[in-house]
């Protein structure tokens, strides 16, 4: 049978081969299973299973990225690294190996990338003994298995049982790809891909996710199938857009264009234009026909972030696109019929602004068919660490360090920490450390530690690092006053103010509006007075 798996009994023990049989229908259970086994008969103080995301590069062994889909003994981090091949001269040789197994010179000056990523009592930095093995499936490259140990010599006479278990791992890699394609024979197989945006490298892959997000992505995958409109919920920075991705790849659209629009970003003025478009002569500067977003996305999907944004008389002329799939150009009689999808998303509470009057009731009920929410970083668990190992992964490159990690007090911090900015407060926090880090302590043989203080997550203080804060004066402060004319003071004040709250949001301008107390037009306005805005 294709799909059979034959494991000798000189390798496991009957109970344990069952085990790894029973869960070939779970691959996220699978691999764990298959690194703890090989962690017990096997001499290692780490092992990683790797695979390739599906991009293909020409075709050539040792090119594109690996996606760590399981490790034992190595830094909760690391399952949330990618490796580019091309960064890791290691994984790139383990790649390029023809003879199965290959096993690196214990003075081997090829960096490891684990150096630092092995938790160990000894604070020992580097690897000692290091073997990789590549992995094929139906004579493609599918991805790869690697074993690492602190002492020299500890794989010596191991070479037998260690290519026993690569073969072991490649059959299994093959039963399950032949399990999750159509008809079960595999047919040569199809590379799964790892990310839903391969560009931003940030993904929503449930291997090694917290529950909560387990079981959004599992209600994802079921309403993808669906023409339903579909209201992304959750707070900034939490990683709607990625869901809006998913969303779109995993549909019967997923061959149709994906219109992404900033529906905050949208000037006041042309926003029916953008969305809608335009004919020729319908106000100043329309010199030709243009298709609006609707238009554009037919076929496949429109994503409207920050939909909360839209201002009232645009949520009105939106209603019967959300109805009929029906559009009229800014200038024109004429009605053109489109077939799209509909996502949305916001920050915002959306049946509030209902009941505010910010919000049409009608456009709200058309838009939250089916409302997910994406629970916040401080709900996701470890997760919050796997999503580091990307950031410090990326950093680690453009720093140019062998590797970058993180002390295990910073581990504790960032745990306890409750992320009000999420993912992107996360980023940013890491991007920021590393360069702190790097000023204020040196690598140690090339791996740079990042300590909570670096990160701004000292203990008690429970904020991120603190935002530039406008405190009033005191009376008998009035000799510190800038010595300049009243109405260039407050102008100073509001740039000052406009830049803080722009920070704080990221760019946003409608939520610094908001939280100016400020309505977008009129921010939009002061702004460009103030020489803050073209």
């Amino acid at each position: 049978m294709d799909n059979e798996v034959v494991i000798p009994t000189t390798l496991l023990p009957l109970d344990e081969a069952g085990a790894l049989l029973r869960a070939l229908d779970d691959p996220s259970r699978l691999w764990p299973l298959l690194l703890d086994l090989m962690a017990r008969h096997l001499p290692c103080d780490a092992c990683a299973l790797l695979r390739r995301d599906g991009r293909s590069h020409g075709g050539k062994a040792g090119e594109g990225l690996l996606v760590p889909l399981a490790t034992r003994g190595l830094s909760p981090d690391t399952l949330g690294r990618r490796f580019e091949l091309d960064a890791h001269p290691r994984l790139r040789a383990i790649a390029e190996a023809n003879g199965g197994p290959l096993r690196f010179p214990a003075g081997c000056e090829l960096p490891d990338p684990y150096d630092g990523l092995i938790p160990d009592l000894r604070q020992r930095l580097h690897v000692h003994d290091c073997v990789g093995a590549p992995l094929s499936v139906d004579g493609r490259p599918w991805g790869m298995l690697t074993l690492d140990a602190l002492n020299e010599g500890r794989f010596d006479g191991w070479e037998e049982a260690i290519a026993a278990w690569t073969r072991l791992a490649a059959d299994l890699a093959a039963a399950v790809e032949r399990r999750a394609t159509p008809g079960g024979n595999g047919g040569g197989g199809t590379v799964l891909r790892i990310f839903d945006d391969p560009a931003q490298g940030l993904d929503l892959d449930p291997i090694g996710s917290s529950p909560a997000m387990a079981a959004l992505l599992s209600e994802v995958d079921t309403v993808a199938a669906s023409d339903l409109v579909v209201l992304v919920l959750g707070e900034t920075g939490v990683g709607k857009e990625l869901v809006a991705r998913r969303l779109h790849a995993r549909s019967p659209r997923a061959a149709g264009p994906l219109v992404h629009v900033n529906c905050a970003a949208l000037p006041d003025a042309l926003v029916e234009s953008e969305l809608f478009g335009h004919v020729r002569g319908a106000f100043s500067g329309a010199v030709a026909d243009r298709r609006g977003k609707f238009e554009l996305a037919d076929g496949g999907t429109l994503f409207l972030d920050e939909v909360g944004e839209l201002p009232l008389a645009v949520q009105a002329k939106m209603l019967r696109a959300l109805q009929n799939g029906e559009i009229q150009r800014v200038g024109s009689d004429r009605h053109i019929t489109v077939d799209l999808r509909v996502i949305a998303a916001t920050n915002r509470d959306l049946a509030a602004e209902v009941r505010e009057g910010r919000f049409r009731a009608d456009v709200y009920h058309r838009l939250s068919v089916y409302p997910l929410r994406v629970p916040p970083l401080r709900d996701r668990g470890t997760e919050i660490l796997r999503l580091a190992g990307l950031f410090l992964e990326r950093n680690r490159a453009r720093l140019g360090l062998r590797n970058l990690r993180l002390s295990p007090a910073t581990e504790q911090r960032m745990l306890a920490y409750p992320w009000p900015g999420n993912v992107r407060e996360l980023e940013h926090a890491i991007g920021r450390g590393a360069i702190r880090a790097r000023v204020a302590h040196p690598p140690e043989g090339g791996v740079l530690t990042l300590t909570p203080a670096d990160l701004g997550l000292e203990e008690g203080d429970g904020m991120s690092p603190p935002e530039p804060v406008l405190r009033p004066r005191r009376p008998d402060q009035a000799d510190d006053l800038p010595d300049l004319l009243l109405r260039d003071a407050v102008e100073d004040l509001e740039r000052r103010m406009i830049r803080a709250h722009l920070a704080r949001h990221d760019g946003n301008w409608a939520q610094a509006a908001r939280s100016l107390g400020l309505d977008r037009s009129n921010l939009f306005r002061l702004a460009r007075r103030l020489g803050l805005r073209e």
